[in-house]
């Protein structure tokens, strides 16, 4: 391969990489590295904790869980729906929009795939 081809290759797997979504596992010198940056946020890993030992929770719950603002936090949900992390059932009650969440396979998953890391990182300060 001449090395134009070569530059030409890395910089592409470069570009490809920086518009890769923050929730996919990223491979850094050989060794898979699963942090996901989506759970990492504040609120979206309350959000989904509280959905693994809580489900179903309504909008207002989970509101008043976070202490967030409607627009904050539909915006959290909205990115855990789009990675499919979690579920969104919308339906009426007494006339007034009701939206419940529940956390979808996927997002258990990713939930114990970053709770995994942190407690990795955990034991390997302390044995500092």
């Amino acid at each position: 391969m001449k090395p134009s081809a070569h530059k030409h290759e890395m910089a592409s797997a470069e570009l490809a990489a920086s518009k890769a979504p923050a929730h996919t596992a990223v491979r850094s010198a050989g060794e898979e590295r699963h942090f996901d940056r989506l759970v990492y946020e504040r609120v979206r890993l309350g959000i989904m904790s509280a959905l693994a030992v809580n489900e179903p929770l309504t909008f207002n719950e989970l509101k008043a869980l976070f202490d967030v603002s409607d627009g904050n936090l539909s915006a959290h949900a909205r990115k855990l729906e789009e990675a499919g992390y979690i579920e969104c059932a919308k339906s009426f009650a007494d006339r007034r929009p009701k939206s419940e969440y529940r956390l979808t396979a996927a997002g258990r998953q990713a939930l114990y795939r970053y709770l995994d890391h942190i407690e990795a990182v955990i034991k390997a300060t302390r044995r500092t």
